[in-house]
């Protein structure tokens, strides 16, 4: 226990983390891909922004059976980037050495580039150039998302509503925003959390309000999903989290939600590796 505590100690919220810099070979060769042994690429390009590249690491030995964990940074849509991943990221590789890993920039919002659908865009043409090229890279076409706070929203959203292929096994959020239309978000008073809010750029219309929010898209097809939230979390309400638990319970869906009554928006110590075993044994069971 204290060899694991100690690796993942800091999992949460790691902004400082210097990024790959890595590019992915214009001429890689297709024996370096051979599936008996692990592979790893980084800054591969899926557009013509700087922002659009992905992190990839392939496990030794995979097959076409091999499936793939999609993480998502957090940074309130404005921030952040894949590097912030990973120390999950190197728990994944570590205590779920079978699965691939795609660690995923996304173009960041700012005044004149809203998030939506902007980012939802992004994961997509991502998912497509995985569907593209999973022959060469030897893996399945079903997927996980672990997102973490703007991330996690991003995971559940895309999860729920744009998987066309229904091939999104499992979605994990980690303090992730589930619903713009809680009164908590529309009535507070929190000058922070507002610019969060209004960084967001959405059209304050219900109905646009509802299309960016996972709470208002989850179906009876939504994945299973499991959610962690922090009981004194100055950005997301606990009624992120319940609403959200309380919808994938009226819809069927298999769930697991876990509130840390005393931690804000990211956490450390016991609770932490509590977070990192009960994300281990989803992801083992789901995907």
């Amino acid at each position: 226990m204290k060899r694991l505590l100690s690796i993942y100690l800091s999992l949460l919220f790691i902004c400082l983390i210097a990024s790959c810099d890595s590019e992915r070979s214009e001429d890689t060769d297709l024996e370096s891909l051979n599936p008996i042994t692990s592979h790893e690429e980084f800054n591969i390009s899926y557009g013509n922004h700087s922002d659009q590249v992905f992190d990839l690491y392939l496990p030794a030995n995979r097959t076409m059976d091999t499936k793939t964990i999609v993480l998502l940074h957090g940074g309130g849509w404005t921030s952040g980037d894949k590097a912030d991943m990973s120390d999950i990221k190197n728990f994944i590789k570590d205590q779920m050495p079978s699965y691939a890993i795609v660690n995923i920039n996304y173009r960041l919002a700012d005044e004149n580039n809203p998030p939506y659908p902007m980012q939802i865009n992004d994961i997509t043409s991502v998912i497509n150039f995985l569907d593209s090229n999973q022959s060469y890279y030897t893996i399945s076409e079903n997927l996980g998302f672990v997102g973490l706070s703007a991330g996690a929203h991003l995971a559940l959203l895309w999860s729920y509503a744009f998987d066309t292929a229904h091939n999104v096994d499992m979605v994990a959020s980690i303090v992730g925003p589930t619903n713009f239309t809680d009164p908590a978000y529309l009535n507070n008073t929190n000058l922070v959390l507002q610019q969060i809010l209004d960084s967001y750029g959405i059209n304050t219309s219900t109905d646009s309000l509802e299309e960016v929010s996972p709470y208002h898209k989850a179906t009876s097809s939504a994945p299973p999903t499991i959610l962690f939230y922090g009981g004194e979390d100055p950005l997301i309400p606990i009624t992120q989290g319940t609403a959200m638990r309380d919808k994938l319970e009226e819809l069927n869906i298999t769930h697991q939600y876990t509130l840390y009554p005393n931690e804000g928006h990211g956490w450390t110590g016991l609770n932490l590796l509590d977070t990192t075993i009960q994300l281990k044994a989803f992801i083992e069971t789901h995907l």
